[in-house]
């Protein structure tokens, strides 16, 4: 097969396999490129380093100290419409007191990102961000889980309101593995795996927590960011380790 029978094809992968602590994170700073083109924007300082007793290459984000602090890998843009999008990403928190978003979102400041959604006592807040799709997990929340959900401009899509419930275990240092697929017509799979959900060898198994089909994403044209963030949830540092992250969408072949 020629080379040129994939460039209609974007895929971006890292298993972190290689020394990254070297990377400055500097408040406000875009670390591009940092692996394998995926990048890095963050709202205050913490480091990079490389995880050493676990195999396969793990990449640890520590925030800074300050409630709300938070640090975003992503990659992209991708357009839903030119064939769909999908993300993939395994990792795990040093505390359960934080929040997790992973998936999709349109807009990623790289001087101030915000999360696309939060979860606060039984209520989930859509930013102003526009498109967002994928998993929120909240510790402001009442009852902890992972949440899947699909958002536009500050309100919930399809028959996402305020999440759906994954049922998981919550469990600080242990792994999750998200995947979370956009058709081209806007309709979302998001996928999960974690600590509570294993088969008879104790293998975590992914699950369907949601199809969103009866809604889709309100505008296919527009960006969006394939994304893993973690924000603190108190004047505290978290670690955010990262087993794999990747993406993957399509080329516009269309004319201009």
């Amino acid at each position: 097969m020629s080379a040129y029978d994939e460039t209609g094809v974007i895929t971006v992968w890292s298993d972190f396999t290689g020394f990254v602590n070297d990377h400055v994170w500097g408040t406000g700073t875009l670390v591009g490129d940092l692996a394998n083109g995926i990048g890095f924007t963050s709202d205050d300082e913490g480091s990079f380093a490389n995880t050493v007793d676990e195999p396969g290459g793990i990449l640890a984000i520590t925030t800074d100290v300050g409630d709300d602090d938070n640090a975003f890998l992503f990659a992209g843009p991708f357009f839903a419409r030119d064939g769909g999008c999908e993300m993939k990403a395994r990792f795990k928190f040093s505390s359960a007191t934080c929040a997790i978003l992973v998936g999709f979102q349109e807009t990623l400041s790289a001087t101030t990102p915000v999360m696309g959604a939060e979860f606060a006592t039984a209520t989930m807040t859509y930013g102003n961000i526009g498109n967002v799709v994928g998993f929120n997990y909240d510790s402001d929340g009442t009852t902890d889980d992972f949440r899947a959900l699909m958002g536009d401009g500050q309100a919930a899509l399809s028959d996402s309101g305020n999440g759906v419930r994954a049922n998981a275990t919550i469990t600080a240092d242990r792994w999750y593995e998200v995947e979370v697929y956009v058709g081209p017509t806007g309709i979302a799979e998001c996928w999960l795996s974690d600590p509570g959900h294993v088969d008879a060898d104790s293998i975590p198994q992914l699950r369907l927590i949601k199809r969103f089909s009866t809604g889709t994403l309100t505008t296919t044209t527009d960006p969006i960011f394939a994304v893993l963030g973690i924000e603190n949830r108190d004047a505290n540092a978290r670690v955010l380790e990262v087993d794999y992250f990747g993406a993957k969408g399509y080329r516009d072949r269309r004319p201009t």
